[in-house]
C-alpha cells in the first residue's frame, strides 16, 4: 500500500490565522501533515531571512490536531527550519496559505505567504501559495476546495525545476466561482503615500497607505482574472534574469 505523502504547511498571517485553519482542515483528507508557521502575523515580508538573531520554536497543535510549530521567524524561515530541522522526513509538498487578501500583481513579490512557496522550490519541493481576494468577510470553502485539488494535481504530476504556483481565489461559494484560469502575473502597483503624524510625545511618524494602479482587466492575467470570478493559477520562477536583455547589456562597454 502506498504511504501518504508528507505534507508541510505554512503561512504568513501567523499560526493563529483562520485561513491557515481552514487549510489545515480541508488537507487533512490529502495526507500527513505539518504546520510550522510564523508566531505572529509577518505579510509583507517578502522573503527575508533570519540571521542576526536565533529562532525560536514551540509546538502547537492546529484544530486541535494536526502537530505543528510556530516560529518567530519569517515565512521562509518556516521552510527552511521545518524542511532542515523540525521535520523526520522531506515533506513530499508545501502549500502556503490561505492568505488573507490577493497577492497579484508586484504584490507577488512582497509577498510572504509566496515566498514560503519560493523557499519549497529552491528545496526543490513541489509548493504553491494560495490566497483569498478579500480583507473581509472571508469565505474560504472555495480556496481550500481548490487546494486540496491542486494538492493531488502536484503530487500527481511534475513541475519544471524552479517553479511553482500562486493561486488567487475568489471570495466567493464554489458554486459561484466561473473556473479556473492559467494566468500570467500582472503588474499592478500601488501609488503609495505616506501620511505624516506625530505621537503623544510629539515625535514624528508616518503610516503608509496606497491605491492599486494599472490594474489589469486581461482574462489571462492573475488580478483580470481574479476580478472576473476566476480562479486564477501563475507558474512562478524564482529566477529573476531578464534573458532577453543580455546581449544588449553586453554591448554597453560596462569594462570601460
Amino acid at each position: 500500500m502506498k504511504k501518504p505523502p508528507n505534507i508541510l504547511l505554512t503561512n504568513d498571517d501567523g499560526i493563529e490565522a483562520p485561513g491557515l485553519k481552514a487549510l489545515t482542515k480541508a488537507m487533512e483528507s490529502v495526507g500527513n501533515l505539518t504546520v510550522v508557521a510564523p508566531a505572529v502575523e509577518r505579510s509583507a515580508v517578502g522573503h527575508a531571512i533570519t540571521l542576526s538573531d536565533p529562532l525560536r520554536v514551540a509546538e502547537y497543535r492546529v484544530n486541535g490536531r494536526v502537530p505543528g510549530f510556530s516560529v518567530n521567524g519569517t515565512p521562509a524561515d518556516c521552510v527552511k527550519i521545518a524542511v532542515w530541522a523540525l521535520l523526520k522526513n522531506r515533506p513530499d509538498l508545501v502549500v502556503s496559505g490561505i492568505n488573507l487578501g490577493s497577492n497579484t500583481g508586484i504584490n507577488t513579490i512582497y509577498s510572504g505567504t509566496v515566498s514560503a512557496a519560493t523557499e519549497g522550490a529552491i528545496l526543490g519541493i513541489p509548493s504553491f501559495a494560495v490566497s483569498l481576494a478579500t480583507y473581509e468577510n472571508p469565505d474560504f470553502e472555495a480556496a481550500a476546495d481548490f487546494s486540496v485539488h491542486l494538492s493531488r494535481l502536484l503530487l500527481k504530476n511534475r513541475m519544471p525545476e524552479g517553479v511553482y504556483l500562486n493561486v488567487n481565489v475568489p471570495n466567493a461559494p464554489m458554486d459561484a466561482i466561473r473556473g479556473i484560469a492559467v494566468t500570467r502575473q500582472g503588474l499592478s502597483v500601488f501609488k503609495e503615500r505616506f501620511h505624516k503624524r506625530s505621537d503623544p510625545r510629539g515625535r514624528t511618524y508616518y503610516w503608509l497607505s496606497g491605491q492599486k494602479v494599472n490594474v489589469p482587466t486581461d482574462p489571462d492575467v492573475d488580478e483580470g482574472a481574479v476580478n472576473r470570478g476566476y480562479i486564477s493559477v501563475t507558474p512562478v520562477h524564482y529566477d529573476l534574469t531578464r534573458y532577453d536583455f543580455l546581449d544588449t547589456l553586453k554591448n554597453w562597454s560596462l569594462d570601460r
